[in-house]
């Protein structure tokens, strides 16, 4: 049986997710990995796809936390304002702010 990137990182990242190729769904594998991964799931995926790969892919990640975010950016050296999440976050109108 042919093992599949899901096969190597944590079960709880994909428990909704089947057959995910790991070329064409790279974007939300390492959105996952950022959000909700540890850290030997960000070495798999770093072994995996490589630094710059990550870097071109994590930018385009529908949603981090906050938190994640500023990991993101200190660990990859990516300004915040280049994430879509954050742009994405920043142009909602808010009505209240309580």
């Amino acid at each position: 049986m042919k093992q599949t990137i899901t096969d190597k990182l944590s079960p709880h990242l994909f428990w909704d997710i089947s057959n995910l190729d790991h070329e064409k769904n790279k974007t939300i594998i390492i959105e996952r990995v950022f959000n909700r991964g540890d850290i030997d799931d960000l070495k798999t995926i770093i072994h995996l796809y490589g630094l710059e790969t990550i870097k071109q892919e994590i930018i385009k990640a529908g949603f981090l936390d906050k938190k994640t975010l500023n990991w993101a950016c200190l660990f990859l050296n990516i300004p915040k304002t280049e994430f879509r999440c954050y742009t994405k976050t920043q142009s909602k109108r808010v009505h209240w702010n309580f």
